[in-house]
């Protein structure tokens, strides 16, 4: 019953947390593509310059008491702001309540619970790195090198204390991993995805003689594919053409929608943002889809 309690209060803990760094994460992605600072100033419409009260800057529910408008210019403030909040929060909650079952079993050695802790931090980080450089492909089709390069080193350090910590567990022998192997391992599956993206690219462009996929792509598959593994990248890769193909049928198939004022076969989508949601979906069902489909193909 404790533990229980204990989940449960830990659960909502990162919910609030989670809502808390997706209203960071707001600024942050309302700042960079204007090149401004995100410590000062301090919050304001983005229409009239208003600084904007603390009761103004509570997640989820400002937008809500405000009905998702500027209390001082009436000018809209977007959904984007809600569904970043929410899906920051909702993904630390997800994995929190997942993670938090192992954290509570007194019988596990020191080391272990710490594994745990690592691997649990990982995602929460690698769901919050998704979520920003998704919205940011999708409002200005902007995959920044200064989000993915570091990212693609974070995955790599994070690979070597997820198998450092491995390799100091009571079961280590039968493991047998080493820790430099597994960070090097990362970084060639990162390198063969990105090459994967580039293969693509440079096919598209003997066809077409005009780029189709821009070498921001290339680094955030290779930033997936160092966080979550080759097979979970290649997942998510398909995840995300999927998505914006069918995406791009129901756009053009909508009366009046803005796509359809352009050619098919110069559509611009945000194939990043579609390969960060595939990424989102493998990091938390990978597994189980990739043993679902093998099973139905018969492996």
């Amino acid at each position: 019953m404790i533990g229980d309690q204990i989940r449960i209060c830990g659960t909502v803990f990162a919910a609030l947390l989670g809502l808390a760094f997706g209203s960071f994460l707001n600024v942050c992605l309302s700042r960079w593509p204007e090149g401004e600072s995100i410590v000062t100033p301090r919050s304001h419409c983005r229409k009239c310059g208003r600084t904007l009260a603390w009761w103004e800057n509570v997640p989820l529910a400002s937008w809500v008491a405000l009905r998702g408008r500027c209390r001082g210019c009436g000018a809209w403030i977007g959904w984007r702001y809600v569904i970043v909040e929410a899906a920051v929060g909702g993904l630390w909650a997800w994995e929190t309540w997942h993670a938090l079952p192992w954290l509570l079993e007194s019988n596990l050695p020191r080391v272990v619970s710490l594994l745990h802790v690592t691997e649990a931090i990982g995602q929460c980080f690698i769901f919050w790195f998704l979520i920003a450089l998704a919205v940011l492909d999708a409002e200005n089709l902007w995959l920044p090198d200064r989000l993915t390069l570091p990212g693609c080193a974070l995955g790599v350090v994070y690979a070597f204390i997820t198998t450092w910590l491995v390799y100091r567990s009571p079961n280590a022998d039968a493991v047998g991993l080493s820790p430099l192997r597994t960070a090097g391992a990362a970084l060639l599956d990162g390198i063969l995805a990105a090459a994967l993206i580039l293969l693509i690219r440079w096919v598209y462009w003997l066809v077409r003689r005009r780029e189709g996929l821009g070498l921001g792509d290339a680094k955030l598959m290779a930033l997936l594919a160092i966080w979550l593994r080759l097979d979970k990248a290649i997942l998510a890769l398909g995840i995300g053409v999927v998505l914006g193909a069918l995406l791009s049928l129901i756009a053009l198939v909508i009366p009046r929608h803005p796509l359809q004022q352009e050619r098919w076969a110069q559509l611009k989508m945000p194939l990043g943002t579609f390969l960060c949601i595939g990424g989102i979906l493998s990091a938390l069902w990978g597994q189980q889809i990739i043993a679902a489909y093998l099973r139905w193909a018969g492996f």
